[in-house]
């Protein structure tokens, strides 16, 4: 009986050894050819594994739209499993603002640097008196300053945020751009809201002096004073300064807004909101930065007597009637005019000599 059993067991596995070999026989030479890499359509010089679901991604892909399917994730846009535009706004934001952000600011640089040259510096007739008008209050300075310090610093960080990498990536390094863009980007967002908190303080304290009224037109149409030989006539403000003034009123408004939906997708704004705000946000930012250079030139080194008003709130009498003949007038008769001794006491300060001797 057991030798039976001996020999019953010693048949089924040699039937079973020789069943498993002869199909090992059969399929190494299939499992060979396998394991060599097989060309594809897509990728000709061969792959060693294929994706089996690469048809399917590149098939939702490169959809002409947006394919919305369901998911549990409840918020905006979440049922879309590729947006298949994400790298269309990318190559249109780097041939776009990225490329003609510095042409126009490079322009604008260029337009004032021949200006200065074949221009020179405005001067006063008769140059300054030294007698004084105040024109600004300490709170209106502080406005004034506070809008325009947090404005250069977003310029900057927004700068180096938009052009940032084809420029510093050269100078400084990978690892030192990443924490300059960083910080830019954290300041950035960081003093957004201030900026928008000191343009509502701009806009409530400038704006009865900056509505337009009868005059503005002849300003505008002589250039400020640049075409023909008369004197062009202005007020406390005029046209020039006005116009300035509600360009930084309105598209810093523009710019606030458009941030604000840029710094906080929870209000529920899809990508092609946040691509809009994108492009409103930097051409917005781009002409009020180019702007505001010919503005901050004018104020300085461009016009004589001008900086000297938001420095101390003050600004010469002389500089008044060339360039605000109107409100010269009504300083005038209001006996607004102070002495250069009594506007160096004001100050703290001894008077200059010759103011003294002008005086």
């Amino acid at each position: 009986m057991v030798y039976f059993l001996q020999e019953y067991f010693f048949n089924c596995f040699t039937r079973s050894a020789s069943i498993i070999l002869l199909s090992l026989s059969l399929l190494l030479p299939q499992l060979s050819n396998a394991a060599i890499p097989q060309k594809h359509e897509d990728f000709p010089q061969g792959v060693s594994a294929i994706n089996p679901g690469s048809e399917l991604w590149r098939e939702v892909r490169q959809r002409d739209s947006a394919v919305t399917g369901i998911s549990q994730v409840k918020g905006v846009e979440t049922g879309v499993l590729i947006n298949s535009r994400g790298g269309q706004w990318a190559r249109f934001r780097i041939e776009n603002p990225v490329k003609y952000a510095p042409m126009v600011l490079g322009v604008v640089f260029l337009v004032l640097v021949l200006f200065y040259v074949l221009r020179g510096k405005v001067g006063i007739e008769g140059g300054l008196s030294g007698q004084m008008v105040k024109r600004f209050t300490e709170y209106e300075c502080i406005v004034h300053w506070t809008l325009a310090i947090v404005f250069l610093f977003l310029a900057v960080t927004g700068l180096i945020l938009l052009v940032g990498r084809p420029l510093l990536i050269p100078l400084f390094g990978k690892e030192i751009f990443s924490l300059i863009a960083s910080a830019s980007k954290e300041g950035h967002n960081l003093f957004g809201p201030i900026f928008l908190v000191s343009l509502l303080m701009m806009l409530f304290s400038f704006v009865k002096r900056n509505i337009y009224e009868k005059g503005d037109l002849a300003w505008l149409l002589k250039g400020g004073g640049f075409i023909g030989d008369g004197h062009v006539s202005g007020g406390f403000f005029n046209m020039g300064e006005k116009t300035w003034y509600w360009i930084v009123i309105l598209i810093g408004l523009v710019i606030s807004i458009s941030g604000l939906v840029l710094v906080s997708p929870n209000f529920g704004q899809g990508r092609l909101v946040m691509e809009i705000s994108h492009l409103v946000h930097v051409f917005g930012a781009i002409i009020l930065t180019a702007i505001s250079i010919g503005h901050m030139y004018m104020g300085s080194i461009g016009t004589e007597g001008s900086l000297e008003g938001m420095k101390s709130g003050y600004v010469d009498i002389n500089w008044v009637e060339a360039h605000h003949d109107r409100w010269a007038k009504e300083c005038h008769e209001n006996e607004m005019v102070i002495s250069a001794e009594e506007y160096a006491r004001l100050q703290g300060s001894k008077p200059d000599t010759a103011m003294e001797k002008e005086a």
